[in-house]
């Protein structure tokens, strides 16, 4: 008797702690699952100027580019400028083999004197028109090629600039390249591709900024000299060309260049950079909006222009809006939120 006493005991003790232990199982339970409340700070999404802006990236180019050589292919008899040079237009830049133009003198000379005898006795009646004519001919012939000659064997730039290429040596026979490429470089100009959007906006005559990093703390203005009348239809862009003058000729062709282009400004909502996010597998961004009930409403954003820590919103919330600045990295839509705003 005392014994089944107690093991009936020992049967409701068992069945007691049991019992605790599912009660607090499930009260941990109901613990785990509630959502903690995200402490964030907000502020009201309010309109303001947006400077329309965008930067580009160039190269410098020479104004004017000239490729000196000649009409055919001769040998070089000697080379009077070198890369680097600066030259006036006009001035001699190389003499080339004088052996064709010696020929070409001699029967231009043999050729005048035979026409000048030819014009006399055409004149009295002693030389027949057919052999007048035929003497001219080779005469005017010998001419043009004594000239043609003469301009090619001393060659000299048509413009004033920098030399910035030499492809070949004294004594060196001339090829398809050109002996000297000369380079007017004030003003110097620059290319960029803009893309279509914003081809309303850009129009020739209006000022740009330009910096380089060889020329580091000094930005230069420039102007838009030309804008292509047409769209390419691959990369959807147009090309611009800029032109900067060079005064103190410390732009150089080749060199690296930023053109910034200011289009006016327009009035939209401009939030703090912190305040947009992105969903990890979207490409989209988003922000959070105070709801009157405490929580937060994820609403997609399309933005705009950025300047330093802001961003310009095009869509997607709308002026008086209270969105959510910091705290959002572990927000979900729904969740409830303590506003810490100092």
């Amino acid at each position: 008797m005392k014994m089944n006493r107690f093991f009936k005991a020992l049967l409701i003790g068992s069945v007691c702690v049991a019992s605790v232990a599912c009660s607090g199982g499930k009260k941990a339970e109901t613990t785990e699952k509630a959502e903690p409340v995200r402490k964030v700070t907000t502020q009201i999404a309010t309109m303001q100027d947006v400077v329309l802006k965008s930067t580009f990236t160039g190269n410098v180019e020479g104004y004017t580019v000239n490729n000196i050589f000649p009409q055919q292919p001769r040998r070089i008899s000697k080379l009077l400028v070198d890369v680097g040079d600066k030259v006036y237009a006009g001035q001699r830049v190389a003499v080339l083999d004088e052996s064709a133009l010696a020929q070409a003198k001699a029967q231009y000379e043999n050729n005048k004197a035979a026409f000048e005898r030819s014009d006399e006795l055409y004149k009295f009646g002693g030389e027949s028109k057919a052999n007048w004519e035929a003497v001219k001919t080779a005469y005017e012939v010998s001419k043009l090629t004594y000239e043609n000659l003469l301009e090619n064997t001393t060659l000299t730039t048509p413009i004033a600039g920098v030399v910035t290429a030499r492809n070949y040596d004294s004594g060196d026979m001339v090829g398809s390249l050109p002996i000297f490429v000369v380079q007017k470089i004030n003003p110097v100009k620059i290319f960029i591709s803009a893309s279509e959007s914003l081809y309303p906006y850009v129009k020739k005559g209006m000022e740009v900024s330009v910096e380089f990093d060889a020329v580091p703390g000094e930005i230069f203005t420039g102007k838009v000299s030309r804008v292509t009348p047409s769209i390419d239809a691959t990369t959807r862009t147009f090309e611009v060309e800029i032109t900067v003058n060079n005064p103190k000729e410390v732009l150089k062709p080749g060199m690296y260049a930023r053109v910034t282009m200011n289009y006016g400004t327009r009035r939209n909502i401009v939030v703090p950079d912190q305040s947009v996010v992105k969903l990890l597998g979207s490409g989209d961004r988003h922000i959070y909006v105070l709801q009157e009930d405490g929580t937060v409403k994820i609403h997609k954003v399309e933005l705009g222009a950025r300047e330093g820590a802001t961003y310009e919103i095009l869509s997607g919330i709308t002026e008086g809006d209270e969105i959510v600045v910091t705290g959002n990295t572990a927000l979900k839509d729904g969740m409830k939120v303590e506003i810490v705003n100092e």
